[in-house]
């Protein structure tokens, strides 16, 4: 393990201080985390007060991932809160280990936000949901055995993803479905048997990112907004093949529609 992650919270602690200096912002109020085609829906939020690589901060590897820009911005949005946005983030598949994984939301929740949202592309496995909708989480299934605390850690996670939250977006657009999403470790996709068990224990969604973050941050105080763009039917559904060009390309597509949600919820937060 890393030096820098055998102390995951005080590495966190020194990006926010590089964050507040780099700004010039003693703190910011929320944070996003964007995923695989989500990054030009933060376009939607306007202009940024300042753009910078997360690798001049402290515990960030670069990004390994097609669709993860690995830029971070700093917003200052319209009832004047400051928003951190983390375009792309680093996936437990990635193999380095939990702590990188946690590492954005952890610097966010150091940095003041007391509201992340996490954003992701993910399969369908919920048949009715179709290409490019949005869902919102409302709880997940963890199968990777895995998680970013450590020791006897007994976080309480019945309202993990807050009900308030997701009533504040569902007010702004009542057209919105609620979900179940499985968090997959991948980089494979799953395969049709794996998704008829998932669809029998009850999941709607399926994933590679997204659970770790929320848990982490939640176990910091922070209450957590996730959002799904069904980017793809899941392994199985329709028949189709999956890549992850195809998962990019959907997500740029739906891009306005889901900044422009963004926009109008973030301040609200």
């Amino acid at each position: 393990m890393s030096k820098l992650y055998k102390d995951p919270i005080g590495t966190a602690e020194k990006a926010a201080k590089a964050i507040a200096k780099i700004t010039g912002k003693e703190k910011h109020d929320v944070a996003l985390v964007m995923g695989s085609g989500w990054i030009s829906a933060a376009d939607a939020l306007g202009t940024p007060t300042h753009e910078f690589a997360v690798t001049e901060l402290p515990g960030f590897p670069a990004p390994t991932v097609a669709g993860h820009g690995g830029k971070l911005r700093s917003y200052r949005l319209s009832n004047g809160s400051n928003a951190l946005v983390f375009l792309g983030r680093t996936h437990f598949y990635e193999g380095l280990g939990m702590e990188p994984v946690a590492h954005a939301v952890r610097t966010a929740v150091k940095a003041g936000c007391k509201n992340i949202v996490l954003t992701n592309a993910c399969g369908g496995i919920n048949t009715d949901y179709k290409v490019g909708q949005p869902v919102l989480i409302k709880d997940h299934i963890s199968l990777t055995a895995a998680s970013p605390l450590i020791g006897a850690d007994f976080v309480d996670l019945t309202d993990l993803y807050s009900k308030r939250l997701r009533q504040i977006v569902k007010d702004e657009d009542p057209s919105l479905a609620e979900g179940v999403y499985v968090h997959w470790r991948g980089p494979s996709y799953e395969t049709p048997a794996e998704i008829r068990m998932m669809r029998g224990l009850g999941a709607d969604l399926v994933g590679m990112s997204t659970v770790p973050e929320a848990i982490a941050a939640h176990a910091l105080g922070a209450q957590i907004l996730a959002i799904s763009l069904v980017t793809n039917a899941a392994a199985g559904v329709t028949g189709e093949k999956l890549n992850h060009a195809e998962v990019i390309a959907a997500g740029k597509a739906a891009a306005d529609r889901m900044g422009n949600l963004l926009a109008k919820v973030l301040p609200k937060l």
